[in-house]
């Protein structure tokens, strides 16, 4: 890749931040079977490989085998299991933020799964260096969508899930009167 590449579509920087809106959304939406917060991080937990790989100085490409459908699931099953682990502090959280929550080690393991593949297929249309048919070498995904629009689509996606979390927590403020 030439630096002129680079600095034209910055593939560099990660857009980790405009994962919450769909995870957020379809999460919320399908919480019965996903749950919603290892899904939720999980979409976020895979961006740790590009930090490391920009703290290591690793080089190119900064997306690598955690960013593939194949890897991306193993990584996706060890974050819900080390969640499986954690689960009295997501219960505790998810009371906090007042979502109702019930799970299971399996929703929780495919949660995982899940979530990683959901931000894998994001970066593969985002980003040109994901591999995420690996070990096929092109990436089928990569501009089906402008970055304008990705980043319109995910937004969009936080702003939907944000009424629906406020119409819900509006109906439990309201059925407590």
């Amino acid at each position: 890749m030439d630096l002129r590449y680079q600095q034209n579509y910055n593939v560099y920087m990660p857009c980790t931040p405009y994962h919450f809106g769909p995870s957020a959304l379809i999460g919320y939406i399908f919480r019965k079977w996903i749950d919603l917060p290892v899904f939720v991080f999980a979409n976020i937990i895979v961006d740790v490989e590009v930090l490391l790989v920009n703290f290591l100085h690793l080089g190119r490409p900064c997306h690598r085998l955690g960013h593939t459908l194949l890897i991306g699931a193993v990584v996706g099953a060890a974050w819900g299991f080390v969640a499986y682990l954690g689960l009295p502090i997501i219960s505790w959280s998810m009371k906090i933020i007042r979502i109702p929550y019930q799970t299971n080690v399996f929703k929780i393991i495919i949660s995982g799964i899940t979530g990683v593949w959901f931000h894998v297929l994001i970066d593969g249309i985002y980003h040109y260096d994901v591999k995420p048919f690996w070990p096929i070498q092109k990436n089928y995904l990569w501009r089906l969508l402008s970055k304008n629009h990705v980043k319109l689509v995910c937004i969009i996606c936080l702003v939907i899930f944000l009424i629906l979390y406020a119409v819900s927590l509006k109906k439990q403020f309201s059925n407590k009167r």
